[in-house]
């Protein structure tokens, strides 16, 4: 699949280039989005190089994941990554993390949701998952206001980077 560009009111959604290295490098240094993704720890520049020069270039050519960085319009700060991951036939996951200083004022919402809309007319889906650790209060306020049910609590499912398993939420959005 060939990577989209999507506009909002107040961003451009849009595959993340080599000029973008800095940003995501920087990003990833919060101790939250270390916490709560599956990113390396430490996070070094090389692994933002190898992020967005060779994985997310594959992922979007075999199909698997469809990832967008969110860029303000006004400023053309980066606010976040957003990405829909090709789960099971007809089953995408949602996945998200902001930076730090681009929280609490709505982006993560108007990024999602523009991506979800894309999602459900451009990919073969039925259900759109989100899943978060437990306690990542951030990720599941825009979750429910995107309209996803919450439907249950995943008991040690992962470990997380600090080496401990931990409880994650799942929850659901289906095609109307």
């Amino acid at each position: 699949m060939d990577p989209v560009t999507i506009e909002t009111g107040r961003l451009l959604l849009r595959p993340f280039t080599s000029a973008d290295t800095d940003a995501v490098y920087e990003a990833c240094q919060d101790e939250d989005i270390q916490f709560y993704t599956p990113v390396p720890v430490p996070y070094r520049r090389a692994d933002a190089e190898k992020l967005v020069g060779e994985t997310l270039p594959t992922q979007w050519a075999e199909d698997k994941d469809c990832t967008l960085g969110a860029f303000r319009k006004d400023t053309g700060a980066l606010v976040g990554s957003y990405c829909l991951t090709l789960i099971s036939r007809g089953v995408w996951e949602l996945g998200y993390w902001a930076v730090k200083e681009q929280r609490g004022q709505g982006f993560s919402v108007e990024a999602a949701r523009a991506l979800c809309d894309w999602g459900w007319t451009a990919l073969d889906v039925h259900r759109i998952e989100w899943r978060a650790m437990v306690g990542n209060a951030g990720s599941r306020a825009v979750a429910e206001k995107l309209g996803f049910t919450v439907e249950g609590t995943l008991h040690h499912r992962s470990i997380a980077n600090d080496g401990k398993p931990h409880d994650w939420w799942v929850g659901g959005l289906l095609r109307a």
